[in-house]
């Protein structure tokens, strides 16, 4: 588990170096997550293995050490999701950062305009499987309790309150990397934004274009002599 989870961080972390072209963000994201689903698994370990509030998932007493096949299997498909979520939010932060917004200004309005989707996704793969803590079986109880809490502590707590809490404590610091690394993604420009300018803002394609491509005006066309009678 331990090479195949470091492989799973570390294209994780590429993929973000990719979208954001910071270096500060994806590391933000990782440590991040590692806290919520941290505080998840210690949750379940309280509840299944040392019998704090049994009864409310349906059990009388404690059921001894936690399987950590099952563990490992909501902590993975939640960190999954923890990531997914993650990408909606940079995206739409990024988008106004771009547009010339202010960090603090780009960060609210992509918390406003990402809070309602990402709550209702939570919300509703919360309550499909949730529904597992009803089952007779301990290992589908806790399967079901351990990701259902893990995406709704990341819903709330991490893509509410520590994701902004970072982004407009960190200011300009989220959107740098080193020369080199800026250069390389600027030739492969995947987001389609064209070259940049010295302050790191997106200049629109339409804008790049060489002035001697620019339209010119209309030139108008000889007058046409009316024919003979």
């Amino acid at each position: 588990m331990g090479p195949a989870a470091v492989w799973a961080v570390a294209c994780m972390a590429v993929l973000l170096l990719l979208f954001t072209r910071s270096v500060l963000i994806p590391v933000k994201a990782i440590v991040v997550g590692a806290l919520s689903l941290g505080a998840s698994s210690g949750v379940v370990v309280l509840v299944f293995q040392d019998g704090l509030l049994a009864a409310l998932v349906g059990m009388d007493s404690r059921t001894g050490p936690v399987d950590a096949c099952m563990l490992l299997l909501a902590l993975c498909l939640a960190f999954a999701l923890s990531m997914d979520y993650e990408m909606f939010l940079l995206s739409r932060i990024q988008e106004e950062h771009l547009l010339g917004a202010g960090n603090r200004a780009a960060v609210a309005k992509g918390v406003e305009q990402t809070g309602r989707l990402v709550t209702t996704a939570a919300l509703a793969l919360a309550v499909s499987v949730g529904a597992l803590i009803t089952s007779s079986v301990a290992l589908l109880k806790v399967l079901g309790f351990a990701l259902a809490l893990a995406v709704l502590v990341d819903a709330t707590v991490v893509r509410a309150v520590l994701v902004p809490a970072s982004m407009c404590l960190a200011g300009r610091a989220n959107w740098w990397a080193p020369a080199p690394v800026q250069r390389m993604l600027n030739r492969l420009d995947l987001h389609g934004h064209g070259h940049r300018s010295g302050h790191g803002a997106a200049v629109p394609a339409d804008e790049s274009m060489e002035p001697d491509r620019l339209p010119g005006p209309a030139k108008r066309g000889k007058p046409v002599r009316a024919g003979k009678r």
